[in-house]
């Protein structure tokens, strides 16, 4: 399903412009963009400002996964001694309807969507008066799932993660990724998204000095938040072979690919030789919670049964989301307590190019047969 197309050239561009505005296409009246504009920066720090060791996280929770002083090479960045540290919702002085008001405005709904609990806003600085900051927000949510799922939107969203100009992956926490003047740390319950500012830098300097220090501190917060490496059960079924990358990954902590009723999926990005391809992974804790699964599938209007398919029972699905979207098909299969499903990369199919031209990267019946099959065979037996 098509949600929160966003190219990820955008992301490079957003990052040297330095006004980051908040995106998101899906359900909402959000505003367009990557992420949530940061909040007003404040003065250039000055020369010296690291020099007694940086300033203080007020807020009790959040302070241990913060280190106070992180090195960027020969430069000391430090928690913001003339900063302010500001918390939101569960166990903090303001509430999560302050998020809203003055902290990531147009994006308050994307993160309601996923569970969102409580949020905190913090900056580091550049000690060495270069003009270099790195704002900083943590996000808590009811559960891991969606604070994974909130982690796939910024570093996926239904952009290609195949592009260039994406994300890379980071070793951070139990899944990180950095690009140009961007990073992210996701572990457990909790999401952090670092932002690189410096106005007095050209693009490349900014692409090289934000490395330099987004680098080192997502690692660092991703080893102190606490909470389970694991990945969601639906995203550790997808196969690992073939992947784009190790972040091509979407998680829907509800409702899979759009389908309501669906529940919990996860969604990987393939290439194999020149043709590229998704799956789609509904792991359930047993076979009659996938069968019911199925026959959610199966009351979709642009589903149809597929006798002799590759597992227990399979189906022909054909989603698309608005007129102007191109018709993304599926063959979504059970094999046991799994729903799988291998369906067209959505990112390569132009809605104006004539049948022909989409059939060229469109899977064929028999593609996505072989493709769940080959699934299915590496499975451990249990499965």
């Amino acid at each position: 399903m098509r949600a929160n197309r966003r190219p990820f050239t955008a992301f490079v561009l957003l990052a040297t412009l330095f006004a980051f505005l908040g995106c998101d296409k899906d359900k909402g009246n959000e505003t367009p963009g990557a992420a949530p504009p940061p909040p007003p920066a404040s003065a250039t720090a000055k020369p010296g400002a690291c020099a007694t060791g940086g300033g203080e996280d007020s807020d009790a929770l959040s302070a241990p996964f913060f280190p106070k002083v992180v090195k960027a090479g020969a430069i000391d960045y430090c928690l913001d001694p003339q900063g302010e540290v500001r918390a939101f919702g569960e166990k903090a002085k303001l509430t999560l309807e302050d998020v809203c008001t003055s902290a990531v405005d147009g994006e308050c709904e994307v993160y309601k969507r996923y569970g969102l609990k409580r949020f905190v806003s913090l900056r580091y600085v550049d000690g060495s008066g270069a003009g270099g900051s790195v704002e900083i927000y943590l996000s808590q949510y009811n559960d891991a799932a969606g604070a994974y799922g909130m982690f796939t939107k910024r570093v996926v969203a239904d952009g290609d993660p195949a592009d260039p100009s994406a994300p890379r992956y980071l070793d951070a926490g139990g899944a990180g990724a950095i690009g140009t003047g961007r990073a992210y740390a996701w572990r457990g319950d909790e999401l952090a998204e670092l932002q690189y500012i410096n106005e007095n830098e050209s693009p490349a300097q900014l692409a090289k000095s934000s490395e330099a220090v987004l680098g080192p501190l997502a690692k660092q917060i991703g080893a102190k938040i606490p909470g389970a490496l694991d990945k969601p059960p639906s995203v550790a079924a997808l196969p690992v072979a073939h992947l784009v990358g190790p972040n091509a990954l979407t998680f829907f902590p509800k409702d899979a690919l759009g389908i309501t009723g669906a529940g919990a999926g996860g969604v990987g990005y393939y290439k194999d030789g020149d043709r590229r391809y998704r799956l789609l992974a509904i792991q359930k804790a047993d076979a009659d919670q996938a069968k019911d699964v199925m026959k959610t599938f199966k009351a979709h209007a642009g589903s149809t049964v597929v006798p002799a398919g590759p597992g227990d029972e399979s189906l022909h699905v054909v989603l698309q989301p608005t007129p102007d979207s191109p018709k993304v098909e599926w063959l979504v299969t059970r094999k046991g307590s799994l729903v799988a499903g291998a369906g067209d990369e959505e990112t390569l199919i132009h809605p104006t190019e004539p049948p022909d031209a989409q059939a060229k990267v469109r899977l064929t019946k028999d593609e996505a047969t072989a493709k769940l099959k080959d699934w299915f065979a590496a499975m451990p037996a249990s499965k």
